[in-house]
């Protein structure tokens, strides 16, 4: 049941959120992908560099539109600082390219754990699924023998997980391993008839052998582990099929930041995974808040339509509400995006049409949205970018040093909308840092 001082407060923290979305034509026509050439990086201008770290502090006000949206992620925010639990929360962050380098969702992670503690990796991909994959945090491998499967297909059997990839093999000795630390151990399988036996080991030493062999749906294997570091291995011990989605390893409390960005994926891609599947293991991870970080691959598709977009949009929400029924889900817009030509570099008009329908799907479906490329200064501004240092010469991927100011940056628009949800929220129910207030006579 709602709370009763949930609908004053949501009031107030409408009221206080600017949108921050520049206007766009409510259903323009889609325009053909421009090509991508190589081009030099600039050398970094100290002036525009300083501008641009400017700009993206004073962006910070411009605020998060439909903020009410994330009141539920506050308040257990709120309920962890205040009470604390032996179970992380947690935060899933889906996208392309620039969720996928790990580098603005790691900041993310850095931030928030120094703040409210260290809850691990939480869930990380199996192996090295594609070119580019990492997580800052942790350490993986895979054997040749594995194959993955999902990524951007849009045919196939659409048993990919969480992230939307997995590794698939058929022959014995084939590995996986992931370094990083934890004190409780999960991996996440598909039973299938037929299917092969794996052993897990730590440290060197075997922990258990798991057998996949059953009715299609998901596997679980769960152990708890010392605390400290670990290096896991995953080991297949038949000539049978084995598919492995990835591991979780957490620690007591805290939080998890968890990145399932896919190179050059759009956010409809999501469709074609198995509904049942990515529900169950999404009920598994229990997020507290999702976030959906699309748009850029978007704005250069041919067959784009506003109408489409939107209702894929709606579609993938209610999926997500369907596992995730108590969680926040805040969307993302994308970057700015540069059209190198002869004429030197303009503003691919992409980027407008698709962040139309991302804030009116935003709207319509009770969704959080913060437009980044507004953030950034707006239409254009990634030429400044640019000759800052803090993006890349084919005008459409940030630097690392760019993208950890955006995480910055989002942290800081987070937490002081939380900090105007914590005023808001002891004002209305009389609580401080020790629990209800007493009233004096």
């Amino acid at each position: 049941m709602r709370k009763a001082w949930l609908i004053p407060m949501v009031a107030v923290l409408v009221e206080a959120a600017v949108s921050g979305v520049e206007p766009a034509p409510k259903k323009p026509a889609a325009r053909k992908p421009a090509a991508r050439k190589a081009a030099p990086v600039p050398r970094a201008n100290p002036e525009q560099r300083a501008a641009v770290e400017a700009q993206m502090a004073d962006a910070v006000d411009l605020g998060i539109q439909n903020a009410a949206a994330m009141v539920p992620f506050y308040e257990m925010l709120y309920r962890r600082q205040q009470q604390g639990t032996a179970e992380p929360l947690r935060v899933l962050q889906f996208g392309d390219s620039h969720s996928a380098s790990d580098d603005w969702p790691g900041e993310l992670r850095l931030r928030f754990q120094q703040k409210f503690g260290d809850g691990g990796a939480g869930f990380v991909q199996a192996g090295r699924p594609f070119a580019g994959f990492r997580r800052l945090e942790v350490k993986g491998t895979m054997s040749r023998g594995w194959k993955p499967e999902g990524l951007l297909a849009r045919e196939g059997d659409g048993l990919y997980g969480l992230g939307g990839v997995s590794l698939a093999t058929e022959r014995a000795g084939e590995t996986v391993t992931l370094e990083a630390a934890g004190e409780t151990l999960e991996i996440f399988f598909l039973r299938q008839p037929g299917g092969g036996a794996f052993v897990v080991e730590d440290n060197g030493e075997a922990l258990e052998t798991v057998r996949t062999e059953g009715d299609a749906g998901p596997g679980y294997y769960s152990k708890e582990l010392a605390a400290g570091g670990h290096h896991l291995t995953l080991r297949t011990l038949e000539a049978l099929p084995v598919r492995v989605f990835g591991w979780v390893l957490e620690k007591r409390g805290g939080m998890t930041w968890e990145t399932l960005g896919i190179n050059g994926a759009q956010m409809d891609v999501m469709l074609g995974w198995d509904e049942q599947l990515w529900k169950s293991h999404v009920e598994r991870r229990n997020p507290a808040l999702v976030v959906l970080a699309y748009g850029t691959n978007e704005a250069r598709r041919s067959d784009w339509s506003y109408d489409g977009y939107r209702s894929a949009l709606a579609q993938v929400v209610k999926r997500i509400r369907a596992a995730a029924p108590a969680a926040s889900i805040l969307m993302v817009g994308p970057p700015d995006q540069g059209v190198r030509s002869r004429r030197g570099v303009s503003p691919h008009q992409g980027v407008d049409q698709v962040l139309a329908a991302q804030r009116d799907a935003a709207m319509e479906t009770g969704c959080a949205f913060w437009n980044l490329r507004a953030a950034m200064g707006g239409r254009g501004s990634m030429k400044q970018w640019v000759q800052a240092g803090l993006a890349q010469g084919d005008y459409v991927h940030l630097t690392s040093p760019g993208y950890r100011l955006v995480g910055d940056s989002l942290y800081e628009l987070i937490m002081g909308q939380y900090g105007v949800f914590v005023t808001v929220r002891r004002q209305l129910l009389g609580t401080n840092e020790n629990g209800p207030a007493t009233k004096t006579h």
